[in-house]
């Protein structure tokens, strides 16, 4: 393995850039290394690239300004060879307010081409390269400094491989006729969106809450969005402001019989009248089906099995159960039913539903 460069100095990353620039239809091996046990946003630690049969760590704690490598990292000609994009995507925008572009997500290629949907890189590494990497390193605390020869050493490894391992999958997904497949997932990746959801929209995630009754469910979401809004402007977990049961405590609790102890902004917000869609409305991630939607649901899950079984590939990478659930329940907004996915299975799936 070439020795990882250490670049610690924002002055030296204009010339990182420029080496990066040689690199374009060969792309770009990236990964971060990040914390967020203690905090509601990453903090970026560590950013590894790999190209031209070299490896840089930059240290972006001293030399933070990243500046001078978004230009390489969102050009158009020059893919990004990613593992697991997702939350080094969000890192990286949360950081810079720039996506990374365009990016190839080596997993989800892995699932398109019948893998597990979850494939580590670690298990791709040993299965196309025969090569086996250490774990030692997966508890470190990244921003602590300096790093030791062998955190460098797996933060080296973790985009070492990448190049090798997107070209074996590349021509795979060619064989099989596949490779938009993989596009269309990985550009989907590039929405801003979904780095920064809408505070408004936090009760969504909130497991159970379909099962309360209209106002405490009301309730259970003004207090949602209070935590969610509390939590990013105090850059703390959102369990560290409010737990999910103290949020359904709370629900059930008369707004006015609240102790002073729970924060005033969180009373005033809970004593403003609630409004008839927030009583109304029900989420349908955790709503029940009516029995004659649980056959509905039945024949959707059976129909994703069989294509599943047909193309050798996850059921969940068709369509997850969740997204089944709601199809069966009325909604249309669906993955299954959009771009490719729409072709391979949503056609079938809207047999049972028109």
């Amino acid at each position: 393995m070439p020795d990882a460069i250490w670049i610690d100095q924002n002055t030296e990353l204009p010339a990182l850039a420029k080496t990066l620039e040689t690199a374009k239809g060969n792309g770009i091996g990236l990964d971060t290394e990040f914390l967020r046990e203690k905090t509601f946003f990453p903090k970026l630690c560590l950013l590894q690239l790999a190209a031209t049969g070299q490896i840089w760590c930059v240290d972006t704690i001293k030399g933070g300004d990243l500046k001078a490598l978004v230009p390489i990292l969102t050009a158009a000609n020059t893919p990004k060879i990613i593992h697991s994009a997702r939350q080094d995507l969000e890192a990286f925008y949360l950081t810079t307010q720039r996506i990374i572009s365009p990016v190839f997500d080596t997993q989800i290629a892995a699932g398109c081409i019948g893998l597990k949907p979850q494939v580590g890189y670690a298990e791709l590494v040993k299965t196309y390269l025969d090569v086996t990497l250490t774990k030692g390193q997966t508890r470190t605390d990244w921003s602590k400094r300096p790093l030791t020869p062998a955190q460098l050493d797996y933060a080296a490894d973790d985009v070492l491989y990448l190049g090798e391992i997107a070209e074996q999958l590349k021509r795979r997904l060619v064989e099989l006729g596949r490779e938009h497949w993989a596009l269309e997932d990985c550009a989907a990746l590039e929405d801003p969106q979904l780095y920064e959801p809408d505070p408004a929209l936090a009760w969504v995630k909130l497991r159970g809450i379909a099962q309360l009754d209209p106002n405490p469910r009301a309730r259970a979401k003004v207090i949602a969005v209070w935590r969610e809004k509390a939590a990013r402007a105090r850059d703390l977990p959102r369990s560290w402001i409010l737990s999910d049961s103290d949020i359904f405590s709370m629900a059930h609790t008369n707004p006015g019989d609240m102790d002073e102890s729970v924060d005033k902004t969180l009373r005033e917000a809970l004593a403003t009248p609630l409004q008839s869609a927030d009583i109304d409305q029900e989420p349908s991630q955790d709503a029940r089906p009516t029995p004659a939607q649980k056959i509905v649901l039945d024949k959707l899950v059976k129909t994703v099995d069989q294509r599943a079984a047909e193309l050798q590939v996850s059921a969940e990478i068709l369509a997850p159960r969740g997204e089944l659930k709601s199809l069966a329940m009325g909604k249309r907004d669906s993955h299954a039913l959009k771009g490719w996915r729409c072709t391979e299975i949503g056609n079938a799936l809207l047999n049972y539903l028109n």
